[in-house]
């Protein structure tokens, strides 16, 4: 679909991360002229310094796990395992460079031309700069995602942000996670599990703030069973070096010595240095840019997308974004359906890669009660020791809940802390997103034995 359009490009996109890359090859598919800039490595933060990687340390994490627990089942190691941290690190950097070039394979199939260099507006919304070269681009898509932020107090240099913990050297014998969010718990988790001392501290008395409150209490304790010592209600004042050691004065007048410090207390959208002012784009008072239902900015022709927007910061989520905004832009002749609609962001499944992990969808417990009424939501809960723990040793346990709207006997919340989450909830997302009832998880025969039949065999209301 060529246009006659008198702009360099019909599409332009800055940002080659998840969003950006699906929405610029899949324009260019439909046969738009398409360019996308990009100044670091394609693939963006889930394949270079966020979810890929940070899900491959975590597998190397379980590997310390099943070594104790293969005794329960008759394994005797002859020698005690040994973990090459710099193995690790080399095996992942081959991976993501391989991800990279797959990335780049994608664009430059259907056409895609790669810019590599930082992009920014300039006099208009039309015109874009890359390396002192403008470009002129009838509709543009910002897709340049978040960045890791630290807050400022005396000693913030020596503080690292998640970007850095894939490569460190040496390998932190004791490690210190200033955050309670899901990127501090999936770390502290990781370096717990391939050797380190990990100390977690939080400014509040919970972590994992926006999951469900049973959820995140029940993960803390297991995630202290295991070996992370975690402190709440409390703030780091200051850091300084101390030959090869790193002193952090504690709000409570008590210091802590550590081999590394990772400050995982929030992230903030990339919207700096992209002439945004200069092409009439607005951000709200996060930093990110506003976007209407169909991800348009101020500006009609300038679309966000992904992280850099106001919306969740995921990135399956980034990508169903790109889909709505190439549908809406370049229309697939072919597909009956029409355009595709915004994602049901209430129904949104979501993974943490703590040990034990955590994926939940649909509303918490407490967003629930205020969405539907508070007498109008039932809660069925339960935990267990799993089938492979019987013999192995742990006394890891498993977390399920179910948040039930009466009215309509729809499963509007589902929680769970377990081995393998992640890839349980995923099957029940297609549920809930059609719609299923209580009814029709009842009527739905368990697979036995496993843990995920749980979730279709809870009958009994929790009480208090």
């Amino acid at each position: 679909m060529r246009t006659s359009s008198p702009n360099d490009f019909d599409l332009f996109v800055i940002g080659g991360g998840s969003g950006g890359v699906r929405a610029a090859r899949m324009a260019a598919a439909r046969g738009a002229r398409v360019a996308l800039a990009e100044s670091g490595a394609l693939g963006g933060t889930c394949v270079n310094v966020g979810c890929i990687p940070k899900k491959l340390y975590s597998y190397a994490a379980g590997y310390a796990e099943a070594f104790e627990e293969a005794e329960g089942y008759g394994w005797h190691l002859a020698e005690a395992p040994t973990f090459n941290w710099r193995h690790l690190k080399a095996q992942r950097a081959k991976e993501i460079g391989r991800l990279n070039e797959v990335y780049l394979n994608l664009l430059n199939g259907p056409g895609v031309r790669v810019l590599r260099g930082h992009a920014r507006f300039v006099d208009n919304a039309h015109t874009i700069e890359v390396n002192g070269e403008r470009h002129t681009a009838q509709h543009v898509i910002v897709a340049t995602g978040g960045r890791p932020f630290v807050p400022e107090f005396p000693g913030r240099e020596h503080a690292l942000v998640s970007d850095a913990m894939f490569d460190l050297e040496p390998f932190p014998k004791r490690l210190v996670v200033a955050g309670g969010g899901y990127i501090a718990c999936e770390f502290a988790s990781i370096f717990n599990g391939l050797g380190a001392q990990v100390t977690q501290l939080q400014r509040r008395a919970h972590v994992l703030t926006g999951f469900d409150e049973d959820l995140r209490h029940f993960v803390a304790a297991e995630m202290v069973k295991t070996g992370v010592d975690i402190r709440f209600n409390v703030q780091v004042s200051s850091i300084r070096r101390d030959g090869a050691e790193l002193v952090l004065m504690l709000d409570r007048g008590q210091d802590l010595r550590a081999d590394a410090v990772l400050f995982a207390t929030g992230r903030v959208p990339n919207t700096e240095g992209l002439g945004l002012d200069a092409a009439g784009v607005q951000l709200d008072e996060k930093g990110a840019i506003r976007v209407d239902a169909q991800y348009r900015s101020s500006v009609p022709t300038v679309y966000a997308l992904g992280d850099v927007s106001t919306r969740l910061q995921l990135t399956p989520v980034a990508l169903a974004e790109a889909m709505v905004v190439v549908d809406a832009l370049f229309p697939d002749p072919k597909r009956r359906a029409g355009p595709r609609q915004p994602p049901d962001y209430d129904f949104v499944p979501t993974a943490v890669f703590t040990h034990p992990n955590i994926a939940t969808c649909g509303y918490t417990e407490r967003a629930a009660r205020v969405r539907f009424g508070d007498d109008k939501i039932t809660v069925y809960c339960t935990e267990f020791k799993s089938l492979r723990h019987t013999l192995s040793g742990r006394s890891e346990r498993t977390f399920m809940k179910l948040l039930v709207e009466n009215d309509s006997d729809r499963v509007v919340g589902l929680h769970m802390v377990g081995a393998d989450a992640g890839e349980i909830v995923q099957g029940f997302a297609v549920a809930m997103q059609a719609g299923a009832t209580k009814a029709h998880f009842d009527r739905t025969i368990g697979i036995h034995p496993t843990s995920a039949e749980e979730f279709v065999t809870m009958r009994e209301p929790s009480v208090g």
